[in-house]
């Protein structure tokens, strides 16, 4: 196997180990813990599910680091093909680094309000309830500021895959629909929050513009060079 295809093929990996606890961390297990309008129920659930919801705070963590490593891979992979939009990718995705660590903070902060340790005596069972609720909200809104980010970083990605020739450019042009989609749903949830429920939907089943790439490295890596000479 030749380097690039073995730098491909790495960069796959650490990217599927880094986010494949994803939508279990971020769409079912809220939906599984929040019911909208009651903290207390919201409290309970979070009491029900603490120890699913310590292992998905940890996946979280780990899971930046694997993808941070995937994203290095992808830098020694794309450099020769334009140095900067490769730099550009590795900036825009570290910006998520502090902000998803920064962010799991409010949800260890949840478990620790509905934890009933003593030193929460000064507060009601209610008030704890009700924090731990907001600590979960501002961890949602943490999401969807930090998909911003999830989605700049991959129009360069999509960029350097479009403009190299040992990947199929339809994959990099996906990359940039995908980016451009999840940027789109961010802002469509800040600016117009009652609205957003009618589009965010269709715009971020537009983000599986990032499973092809993935499939791609990890079974093909890069076309032969005979082949890439061809396209």
């Amino acid at each position: 196997m030749n380097p690039r295809k073995r730098t491909a093929r790495l960069a796959g990996l650490l990217l599927l180990l880094g986010g494949i606890t994803t939508p279990f961390s971020l769409i079912y297990l809220p939906k599984k813990l929040i019911v909208a309008g009651d903290a207390t129920a919201t409290a309970n659930n979070v009491r029900a599910f603490e120890k699913v919801l310590r292992i998905a705070i940890t996946c979280d963590l780990v899971g930046v680091i694997f993808f941070t490593l995937g994203v290095l891979s992808l830098y020694r992979l794309f450099k020769d093909v334009d140095n900067q939009q490769a730099l550009y990718m590795i900036v825009l995705w570290v910006v998520t680094v502090p902000i998803t660590f920064i962010n799991e903070l409010n949800r260890i902060g949840a478990l620790i309000f509905v934890s009933g340790a003593s030193f929460l005596s000064a507060f009601t069972p209610g008030q704890t309830d009700a924090l731990a609720m907001l600590l979960l909200k501002v961890f949602a809104q943490g999401v969807i500021v930090n998909q911003i980010f999830w989605g700049l970083w991959l129009v360069p990605y999509g960029i350097l895959v479009y403009k190299s020739r040992f990947i199929p450019w339809a994959l990099g042009l996906a990359l940039i629909i995908a980016g451009s989609a999840y940027v789109s749903a961010s802002v469509t949830e800040l600016l117009s929050p009652h609205y957003a429920r009618l589009v965010t939907g269709w715009l971020l089943m537009l983000g599986i513009g990032e499973a092809p790439i993935l499939i791609w490295l990890l079974v093909k890596g890069v076309r032969d060079q005979s082949t890439a000479e061809v396209s």
